[in-house]
């Protein structure tokens, strides 16, 4: 997915050359940048919180 945004972004770095342009691209930037933070963030609290109700379905049984 991240190889997907950064060759969106690519592209527009070549279709757009004037200042115009280059403030879309680095919104692109920061944009694919909050996703892959995003993404991770996610990911780290899915596997405390299955890891959490792990511990308490041990304890229940």
């Amino acid at each position: 997915m991240l190889s997907k945004i950064s060759e969106f972004v690519m592209g527009l770095m070549v279709r757009f050359r004037s200042e115009a342009g280059q403030a879309l691209t680095e919104y692109g930037l920061i944009l694919a940048l909050i996703a892959a933070v995003s993404i991770l963030a996610v990911t780290a609290i899915g596997l405390a919180v299955s890891d959490t109700l792990d511990e308490v379905g041990n304890c229940l049984i």
